[in-house]
């Protein structure tokens, strides 16, 4: 007999999620190396542009990505953990209480981590400020590892595959779908992130036409406007 499953995440928000856990995941590895900065710059920029669209989407978005469908009451997250440590949770097609406060906090904590790193990238600001960014990244990776626990542990509560739900937009039962796929925002948000990478949208600070793609494979980045502005002081560190 075929299982009933209903149609929760729309492609913008998966293709989202994808896209920032790898844009997140570069920019950490890239963050202590000054060889690789203007990739950790150029994947910093495209965090920045994810959280906007993130935001936009929860406005505009559909059923299950709209903020208006968090549950953000601090008794709801107190009764969802209570019961997850009894191992009786209530189960959500969106995100639950404790995600849907996961999400406003990660939101907010790659928002500044992106604004103190533009800051501290262009020079704008006192130098506590790269103290503060990397403060920032550094919360944001516990709350992320955090969150890929709980997904875990959801998903076995739940006897559902939440990681698969992400790809596939679906989840097992029968609940109220969200409102279509929304295919072609998705092919303008992936699109929009393959130009940047691919150097045809120009990056602040970097040479007009730096493609994340030559980066790599040239093992070093190309001089950025700013490290070339002070010539070889970044060589010390």
């Amino acid at each position: 007999m075929k299982t009933e499953r209903t149609l929760v995440w729309d492609l913008p928000t998966r293709a989202f999620h994808w896209l920032l856990a790898l844009s997140f995941a570069g920019a950490w590895l890239t963050a202590e190396s000054e060889r690789w900065r203007d990739i950790h710059v150029l994947l910093g920029y495209t965090v920045a542009a994810l959280i906007v669209f993130r935001l936009l989407w929860g406005v505009f978005g559909t059923r299950y990505a709209r903020f208006a469908s968090f549950t953000l009451d601090p008794r709801a997250v107190f009764d969802y953990l209570k019961a997850l440590a009894t191992r009786t949770p209530r189960h959500y097609f969106g995100h639950n209480p404790a995600g849907s406060w996961a999400i406003v906090a990660m939101l907010a904590l790659l928002a500044l981590t992106a604004a103190t790193g533009w800051a501290a990238y262009a020079e704008l600001g006192p130098e506590w400020l790269e103290d503060l960014h990397e403060g920032a990244a550094n919360a944001t990776l516990a709350l992320l590892l955090v969150h890929i626990a709980a997904v875990f542990a959801s998903s076995l509560l739940h006897r559902e595959n939440l990681v698969g739900a992400m790809v596939t937009g679906y989840k097992p039962g029968a609940g109220d779908a969200a409102a279509g796929t929304r295919w072609f925002v998705a092919l303008v948000l992936v699109g929009a992130v393959g130009a940047f990478w691919a150097g045809l949208i120009p990056a602040p600070g970097l040479e007009r036409g730096t493609a994340l793609t030559s980066l790599v494979a040239k093992g070093a980045p190309a001089l950025s406007a700013r490290g070339d502005r002070r010539g070889g002081d970044d060589d010390d560190d």
